[in-house]
């Protein structure tokens, strides 16, 4: 019986390469459902070909031209974002891939939860600003969440067989970004094009410029930090600019396990969709005679603020992961609408943090109003 997906957000960078998986595999997956918030043509091509049960577009208006561009099609046609918390508890979907971007993550990852749905796991806010109510309810449920991020699918893998081994430290690997060995001075005048070409992973124009601040390593460390239980000061950020070593796990007797890899997000997409097997694949191979050499540095937390804000936020706790979402959400939009600077950034998300109300244990309509709150004090900083 082929295990029926959904995909959140399939016409972005992750959703796009989940389908080609699909693709190659289509004697064990099959397309439950797509969704995607405004690309409405690249979601009805996607419709045609793997023919779902159901397609949701979050943003209504487009909701019309779907409808009537599927009408032939015996598949559902659904709008707006209560849909997609709608569609993914659904009784024949077994598995469901979180590929939206940002904070619009959360509340259908709750809703798949909570009908014991198994979680793929690509949309890394979710546990950003809510981690602690994400994880209480996975235990309550029942339900694995399993990582597609590379550096925790590399974790994941890591513990293999070792769940019963306490990790002394996780080394979570960064790129580095574009901006590496760029100075204070430099980053001043950074562009918006120059921040969107990461010298080694394809992503969408969001987690791009993420990796472009070090916000996304801050995130990740968050994610890390609920997904295996670890304090904050247990992951070490390595830069380490060949994105061959995806992370690594150190256990209390000094080993390290490494999961190694050219940079393929396709990888931990399959291992996520047929965990615990390894489904054979033709991607090309790492030859260690053409990466011969490897390195790593330490994080540069005065250029790059932001992954020092991360830390900060998790170690305060409470809502404040979810300030920090949120007006990085806000702060990157305006970035790509060159409303604001590069290094400016930084300085609205840390001016938002000292202004917003801080709540020492937020309930999920808490993270509700956090958000509202947190992207109307970052607007009015710029």
């Amino acid at each position: 019986m082929k295990r029926q997906i959904a995909i959140l957000g399939s016409t972005g960078s992750i959703g796009t390469q989940a389908l080609e998986v699909i693709k190659e595999h289509s004697d064990l997956f099959e397309v439950y459902a797509l969704t995607a918030n405004n690309n409405v043509d690249l979601l009805i091509r996607q419709a045609r070909e793997f023919m779902p049960e159901v397609v949701v577009i979050a943003n209504e208006k487009k909701y019309p031209e779907l409808k009537e561009a599927l009408e032939d099609l015996p598949i559902k046609v659904w709008g707006g974002s209560e849909a997609i918390a709608q569609v993914v508890q659904a009784g024949p979907i077994h598995l469901v891939l979180t590929a939206m971007v940002g904070y619009s993550g959360l509340k259908p990852t709750i809703s798949a939860i909570k009908a014991k749905k198994a979680i793929a796991l690509a949309n890394k806010e979710t546990l950003v600003v809510a981690g602690g109510l994400i994880t209480q309810l996975a235990n309550e449920y029942q339900v694995p969440i399993l990582p597609v991020d590379s550096e925790h699918s590399a974790i994941f893998q890591c513990m293999a067989g070792e769940w019963n081994n306490a990790i002394e430290r996780i080394l979570l690997t960064a790129s580095g970004g574009p901006f590496r060995t760029t100075s204070l001075q430099e980053l001043a005048h950074v562009t918006k094009a120059q921040a969107l070409k990461h010298p080694n992973w394809d992503m969408g124009a969001k987690v791009t410029i993420d990796s472009a601040t070090l916000m996304n390593k801050g995130f990740e460390m968050i994610e890390a930090k609920w997904l295996f239980d670890v304090k904050p000061e247990q992951i070490e950020v390595v830069v380490h600019p060949q994105s061959i070593i995806h992370s690594m796990v150190e256990f209390e007797d000094a080993s390290i396990k490494a999961q190694l890899g050219l940079p393929d997000m396709k990888l931990p997409i399959r291992y996520a969709f047929s965990y615990p097997q390894r489904l054979k694949c033709k991607a090309p191979r790492l030859s260690f005679t053409q990466y011969n050499e490897f390195t790593f540095e330490q994080p540069d937390m005065m250029r790059f603020r932001n992954l020092a804000f991360a830390y900060e936020a998790i170690k305060t706790g409470g809502n404040m992961p979810c300030v920090l979402n949120a007006a990085n959400e806000i702060v990157v939009d305006a970035f790509l609408k060159d409303q604001i600077g590069f290094l400016q950034m930084s300085d609205v998300i840390e001016q938002t943090m000292q202004k917003a109300d801080y709540i020492e244990n937020p309930s999920y309509e808490d993270y509700v109003e956090t958000d509202a709150m947190a992207r109307r004090i970052a607007r009015e900083l710029f």
